[in-house]
């Protein structure tokens, strides 16, 4: 290689490189909890999420449901798509879903509040992949207290630290 040749060779990986990481932090990791199942009545475990849930459709978000995590004081939900070109993107981040609650559809229970996703709004924002196909996991944590964090940097810190059980459900969606 010759000398004016070196640069753009170590340049554009580097470049490369830099546009595979997200500015988003990594999805809560509690180091202990109990297992939860967490349902769907729009998809299964691994399956298809329908178009009336993406972009290509309505954009609602899909109703959920769960099982265990008894004895939460609140419950999280966080819903992520790992396979974004830039990272993890998250779709929607709940908190303080109040003690006994055990789904959603529709409005939100009073006291559980949404927080800012990655396209910087607060609420959901449905899946619309650019291309291939996507997972996007919905967890759904067990909380030993209310988390009323205003970041999800915030409320991820404060869900690893206070998470009695946890579940996930997986939906796929392909452009």
């Amino acid at each position: 290689m010759n000398r004016r040749g070196w640069l753009p060779a170590l340049v554009l990986p580097l470049a490369l490189l830099a546009g595979c990481g997200g500015d988003e932090p990594a999805p809560p990791a509690p180091a202990a909890s109990e297992p939860m199942t967490v349902t769907s009545t729009a998809f299964p475990e691994g399956g298809t999420i329908p178009a009336e849930f993406t972009c290509s459709g309505a954009g609602h978000r899909p109703p959920l449901a769960w099982t265990g995590g008894e004895g939460a004081r609140a419950y999280a939900i966080v819903v992520v798509d790992p396979d974004a070109p830039s990272g993890n993107f998250y779709h929607w981040v709940v908190l303080d879903l109040p003690a006994g609650t055990k789904s959603v559809a529709g409005q939100l229970p009073e006291g559980a509040h949404e927080l800012k996703n990655s396209k910087g709004e607060r609420g959901w924002t449905p899946p619309c992949p650019p291309s291939g196909t996507h997972h996007y996991h919905f967890t759904v944590y067990a909380l030993s207290k209310v988390v009323n964090a205003g970041s999800v940097e915030g409320a991820f810190a404060a869900i690893e630290k206070s998470t009695i059980a946890q579940g996930s459900l997986t939906g796929l969606v392909s452009h």
